[in-house]
């Protein structure tokens, strides 16, 4: 057996040093990455059509395949031999003899690494214990590896090298690479929903001379040609807005955002979104429409709208709740009386207590929000939209008619996590520049996520946007909720970590 279980564990310089002395010896007899050969077959394919097959079925069949893959598994035993080698779509065992490659090449694959990509052009054929393999004709080394792979039966179990290595995490766990799958089909289900709902995709400035549409703090960068501060967009929200007063009346973007923000289970600096926006309709459309989306997509990208995530069910089939900021936190926090809610000065105290930062001259709906934020959200496990944000906070929603202390906004919660922001979009021009004068107030009072003011987009009003309602979705959270992941991280392909330490 190659490899044996027993053998003593072997530093890995020495090992990379014994490999490329193997490279070595490649080099001096000819291309050591030689790059002529040409699959004809896929080792998940095969595993689908001929799988359940048996013996004599394939036998007749006569299937000839040429495969390429890494070698996750050798054994050697005398005048046999055999190698597990997985591709892109799965695994399959080939069978290994001298007779069959000669005494030459099968002297040559008894040196040959774990890790090593390989070739065989051969016969496909069922083992007498059923498993479906490749009888090798010929075999070839395409890629030597020079880094020994982790132990088989371990895997990659260090999560931090896990993000930091993403390429051996693919390489040996199954469960990561499914998550990336299941995120690939779930950006082209929501993708192919809105088209087939009438929503042209955009692409919009992700370097902005004014960073706007939420209130994060940007990334700063320069550009040299033009000598001038340039910000990395936290949000396209305010481009796709120009786009609905020029007359593209449904638009989405699925993009990329940056903020300048700490790392948590929740939070990457640069994470994806995605944006859309229709004229002619309110924010309850939109929350009908949002929750019309996440469901679709969850029965496109896993078979149902019930999720399995961290030991609980999330029912995306069931219609999504729907509570005002004082309804959630009287539900879930229920030592809180009506009044004390209504009291500013209470409510300050409190949040005191509960050791949460907020504005001193914070209005009644901002503390109330906070207080949400510290003892509500997390508890918010089934989807739930929380509704009538205040204007203080809001500053880019359409003020309600009946109540102009709050916004016609909503936020979506699900696992105790936000997953979604929409409103009726602010089309008054002016009241939208005194909300860019408050936030400019703001930023000079020192909040750093405050927004700035953008005249351009108050002139892009001045033209006349109609009536619209607007969404963003965090996608990545999503993912987290339909793969079951308990960190963003686990969703992002590569994570922004420290630097590693190098000597």
């Amino acid at each position: 057996m190659s490899e044996p279980e027993s053998a003593p564990a072997q530093d890995d310089n020495q090992i990379i040093a014994d490999r490329r002395a193997k490279l070595g010896r490649l080099r001096e007899r000819g291309p050591a990455f030689p790059n002529d050969f040409t699959r004809t077959h896929h080792a998940g394919d095969l595993q689908a059509k001929y799988g359940a097959l048996d013996r004599d079925e394939i036998a007749a069949a006569g299937v000839e395949v040429k495969l390429a893959g890494r070698m996750m598994l050798k054994r050697v035993m005398g005048k046999a031999s055999f190698a597990t080698v997985a591709d892109g779509s799965g695994r399959i065992q080939f069978y290994v003899t001298p007779e069959d490659i000669g005494a030459e090449a099968y002297e040559a694959f008894k040196h040959w690494d774990i890790g090593d990509i390989v070739a065989t052009d051969g016969l496909l054929f069922k083992t007498q214990k059923g498993e479906l393999s490749i009888r090798c004709r010929g075999l070839r080394l395409l890629v030597k590896s020079l880094r020994p792979l982790p132990d088989k039966f371990h895997g990659l179990e260090d999560r931090e090298l896990r993000y930091r290595q993403r390429y051996v995490d693919l390489i040996m766990n199954e469960e990561t690479r499914h998550t990336f799958m299941v995120r690939s089909r779930a950006i082209a289900a929501m993708r192919a929903f809105m088209v087939e709902q009438g929503f042209l995709e955009v692409e919009t400035p992700m370097l902005q001379v004014i960073p706007g549409g939420a209130a994060a703090k940007p990334f700063v960068t320069h550009h040299n040609a033009l000598d001038i501060d340039m910000f990395l967009r936290i949000a396209p929200e305010l481009f796709h807005k120009r786009l609905v007063v020029g007359g593209f009346e449904r638009v989405f973007e699925i993009n990329r955002n940056f903020r300048n923000e700490g790392l948590s289970p929740r939070h990457n600096p640069e994470f994806t979104m995605m944006e859309f926006y229709a004229a002619y309709h309110e924010v309850r459309w939109m929350m009908d429409f949002t929750e019309e989306l996440l469901r679709e997509t969850a029965i496109r990208a896993t078979g149902s709208a019930m999720l399995a995530y961290q030991g609980g069910q999330i029912d995306l089939g069931k219609p999504f709740a729907r509570l005002t900021i004082v309804d959630a936190i009287r539900q879930h926090a229920t030592r809180y009386s009506g009044a004390q809610l209504a009291d500013r000065d209470y409510l300050h105290r409190e949040l005191r207590g509960l050791g949460s930062t907020h504005a001193e001259e914070a209005g009644l709906g901002a503390l109330q929000l906070a207080l949400f934020e510290e003892v509500a959200e997390s508890k918010l496990t089934q989807p739930t939209y929380i509704v009538d944000y205040p204007v203080e906070v809001s500053p880019l929603a359409r003020a309600s008619d009946a109540r102009p202390e709050v916004t016609e906004r909503f936020e979506l919660f699900i696992a105790g996590r936000e997953m979604a922001n929409g409103f009726s979009e602010l089309n008054d021009p002016e009241d939208q520049a005194a909300r860019f004068a408050q936030q400019v107030k703001a930023r000079q009072a020192g909040d750093e996520e405050a927004m700035y003011y953008d005249a351009d987009f108050v002139r892009a009003l001045e033209y006349g946007m109609p009536p619209t309602a607007g969404c963003g979705v965090g996608v990545d959270r999503f993912i987290m909720l339909l793969t079951d992941a308990p960190s963003i991280r686990d969703v992002i392909l590569f994570p922004h970590m420290r630097p590693e330490e190098r000597a």
